[in-house]
């Protein structure tokens, strides 16, 4: 029997002796709703989509009376049979935070719940290759990446909405659901819930990315813009969510979220044998992280599973170290670190990740832009600071223990917008010592420039940019300056041209990253 019929037959099990306490929604099965350009396909049947949300639905979401009212929002428990909990049965932590939407539930996640969410969600995402790297040889250790950021909305936070989504009674997902923020999450909500056809609001503040925008409602959600900034539009959501009906969604750790992203967990198990190590990406939002670990850690004690976060943000290592999840940090959802840089969210993933994680570690923003380099040029993968922060771990050195070991690393993100990737790769070829900047005074006569870039082409150097100055030149009269700014093969090419170059102008001056 293989590992994913093991998996089924313990999920019907779970199903089952679920039933009486737990109303299943009357949804059809994922497995049956295919699309196509008329519609969808349920069991060779051909209808038509539901009709686009309509406006109205809306009560005068343009007013801004309600913004500072005391706002109650829907509440949904999850109830759930009282059996064992995962390995050492943890005992249940008060939830700390003040979130209002989903309940998390303080029920932490078994090996059963992660199975039941793998058999769910199985046609409704992707199961993501986990592929032997080429950068294994350049760092002394066998790396297979799992690359979640091939998802439909680039997220493997798909695998936990959906389970969440599909988890609802039916009457909220008559109603809808609402969310507010930019993030990854609020993309994964749009799209499957809109290939659901339940009805899906979304409340951006003026200042989101006019991408992210047309994306989600691309995906089929409804967009409303309103406030200056994240704050407005979540308490603008709350007030929709209560006089509509909506359920609103927020982020958080349920059992039946991270269960969803547990999933991650089963298939690197059964995409790499004989796994020494899994590492992911860590920081407020550790979901992954715990329900990973909790799939992992049942099935083989002695796979280490590691966590890697920023170290302008070391949120759960500073919660993991009081105990509770911390509330106070000065910077949220930085626009390059994203949802790793926000504050730690729940209890449940604190718990489990104190619990299940061997390691936490911290690198830094110049690791973070060298790793997301390495993978779009040995991998073709464009990923955001998320997917690349636990191959960071790698290239910086962070982990030496793994050097010959067999290491699955999970890259779970790749939205990325262009203007910031321009920018992180010009920074990373900086770093990298790849693209370097000098200047020079040379005399302005004919024939001097030519024996300057005569220099350059015998080491090989790609100008990319030559200006120069006489105006301004603070030298000898008849004097030019040379600003240039090359490319080079790597850091012992770009010494060897800074010795040539020394050697025919001694006042070279060059520019330090």
């Amino acid at each position: 029997m293989v590992l994913s019929d093991l998996y089924m037959l313990i999920a019907i099990d779970a199903m089952k002796r679920d039933d009486n306490k737990i109303k299943k929604p009357d949804v059809p099965a994922l497995c049956d709703l295919h699309c196509c350009k008329d519609g969808l396909i349920r069991n060779g049947l051909i209808v038509q989509k539901s009709p686009s949300i309509n406006p109205e639905r809306l009560k005068d979401f343009g007013e801004e009376d309600y913004l500072n009212g005391d706002v109650k929002t829907w509440e949904m428990k999850i109830v759930s049979r009282n059996e064992e909990l995962l390995r050492d049965a943890l005992s249940r932590i008060p939830q700390s935070s003040s979130r209002t939407s989903l309940a998390s539930c303080n029920k932490l996640i078994r090996f059963e719940d992660i199975s039941a969410a793998a058999f769910k969600i199985q046609c409704g995402v992707q199961k993501t290759p986990c592929m032997y790297s080429r950068l294994s040889k350049q760092y002394g250790t066998d790396i297979y990446l799992k690359k979640e950021f091939l998802q439909y909305t680039g997220s493997v936070k798909e695998r936990g909405v959906l389970y969440l989504l599909t988890s609802l009674p039916q009457d909220q997902q008559r109603k809808g659901v609402i969310v507010a923020s930019d993030s990854n999450f609020s993309m994964a909500v749009a799209y499957h819930a809109s290939e659901l056809r339940i009805p899906v609001f979304v409340i951006m503040s003026t200042s989101t990315s006019p991408t992210r925008v047309k994306m989600c409602r691309e995906y089929g959600a409804m967009v409303i813009s309103y406030g200056t900034t994240a704050k407005d539009s979540q308490t603008h959501a709350r007030r929709l969510a209560q006089e509509n009906g909506y359920l609103y969604l927020e982020e958080e750790d349920s059992a039946v979220y991270l269960s969803g992203l547990g999933t991650v967990g089963l298939e690197v198990y059964e995409q790499v044998p004989k796994l020494d190590a899994v590492i992911f990406p860590a920081g407020g939002h550790c979901g992954l992280l715990a329900g990973s670990a909790a799939a992992l850690k049942h099935l083989n004690p002695h796979i280490s599973v590691i966590g890697v976060e920023s170290e302008s943000f070391p949120v759960l290592q500073q919660s993991l170290k009081v105990g509770h999840p911390t509330e106070d940090q000065a910077c949220n959802n930085h626009h390059f670190y994203g949802d790793v840089s926000g504050v730690c969210f729940g209890s449940n993933s604190l718990q489990l990740t104190g619990k299940l994680v061997d390691k936490v570690v911290a690198v830094r923003e110049e690791d973070i832009l060298i790793s997301m380099l390495r993978l779009l040029e040995y991998e073709r993968a464009t990923v955001d600071a998320e997917g690349a922060i636990g191959l960071a771990a790698l290239v910086s050195g962070k982990l030496p223990e793994l050097k010959g070991k067999r290491v699955a690393v999970v890259i779970c993100s790749g939205n990325l917008e262009l203007h910031l990737l321009q920018q992180c790769i010009a920074r990373a070829l900086t770093l990298d010592n790849r693209v370097c900047r000098f200047s020079l005074v040379i005399s302005d006569c004919p024939g001097d420039m030519s024996k300057l870039l005569e220099i350059l082409a015998r080491e090989e150097a790609r100008v990319l940019d030559i200006k120069q100055e006489r105006t301004f030149v603070t030298s000898e009269l008849f004097t030019v300056e040379v600003i240039c700014t090359v490319e080079t093969r790597d850091k012992i090419h770009t010494a060897q041209l800074r010795n040539a170059l020394l050697e025919r102008y001694p006042t070279t001056a060059w520019t330090e990253r």
